[in-house]
């Protein structure tokens, strides 16, 4: 069972419906036990375990608006989809013509069960999609250089082996754009996103962080990261969009500093 955002001029874009999701949970593979403990708890995030990814959050949605006033194409740039949980912000750079989109989530089961079947939903034709066929699985006879799944890759752990990884790669991918929803909850995890994204931008690019102010809770919020970001010294930060309906939510664009003199 799917659902379908469609925001302003921007292509539909298709995902699980969580619901049905969380209701079939039992029936899927489970390794990392993520869906059996969240269901248990009755929890959105167990720390060290599950990071939420299960969940299309609010910001997200937030991001895709700004994107759509913004009229961003994507043509030509590389684009990582930061903490991506279900996908969507990948998924509309990989439908507005993304050369390559890669998508990281802190669960291995988020990847496998939710990211890469909402990628390939959106890759369907859409004759496929409305004779409710499901998502394919695609064979690797189909991944030529032309469909859009080839643009793309997939990985799962948190962000200091994600960059581990990649820099055992020659040359260290940079992307253009970064995308990272949600994902500044918790200032123990500030110094592995921000070296992440340190290393991972590509000179010029811009990495779009939706957020809340405050995460009640775990205590991480937009001020905090900001005052993190400020003493390193590495980017500046400029608000996007402030919202102030109910708990105050956020978009701001970081980019590098420009070198004095």
């Amino acid at each position: 069972v799917t659902e379908t955002v469609t925001i302003g001029t921007l292509p539909p874009l298709r995902f699980l419906n969580e619901t049905v999701f969380e209701r079939t949970a039992s029936e899927r593979e489970d390794g990392e036990k993520i869906l059996s403990r969240t269901a248990e708890q009755r929890s959105d995030l167990i720390s060290g375990l599950y990071e939420g990814g299960l969940k299309v959050w609010e910001c997200t949605y937030d991001l895709l608006e700004r994107l759509e006033e913004a009229g961003e194409t994507f043509r030509g740039k590389a684009v990582l989809d930061l903490g991506c949980g279900a996908g969507l912000l990948g998924i509309l750079a990989l439908q507005r013509g993304a050369t390559q989109i890669h998508f990281q989530d802190y669960n291995s089961t988020v990847i496998e069960q939710l990211t890469v079947p909402n990628v390939t939903l959106n890759c369907q034709e859409d004759d496929e999609i409305k004779d409710g066929s499901p998502p394919p699985k695609i064979r690797a006879a189909d991944l030529s250089q032309h469909h859009p799944l080839a643009r793309c890759r997939f990985f799962s752990g948190d962000w200091s082996t994600f960059l581990a990884f990649l820099k055992k790669e020659d040359p260290l991918p940079k992307y253009d754009i970064i995308f990272t929803s949600e994902t500044i909850y918790n200032p123990a995890y500030y110094p592995a996103l921000h070296e992440a994204l340190h290393q991972l931008l590509a000179p010029g690019g811009l990495v779009y962080l939706a957020t809340k102010s405050h995460y009640f809770g775990v205590g991480g919020g937009l001020h905090l990261f900001e005052t993190f970001v400020e003493q390193r010294g590495i980017f500046s930060v400029d608000h996007l969009w402030d919202g102030d309906e109910g708990l105050q939510r956020h978009v701001v664009v970081l980019r590098f500093r420009k070198s004095k003199g």
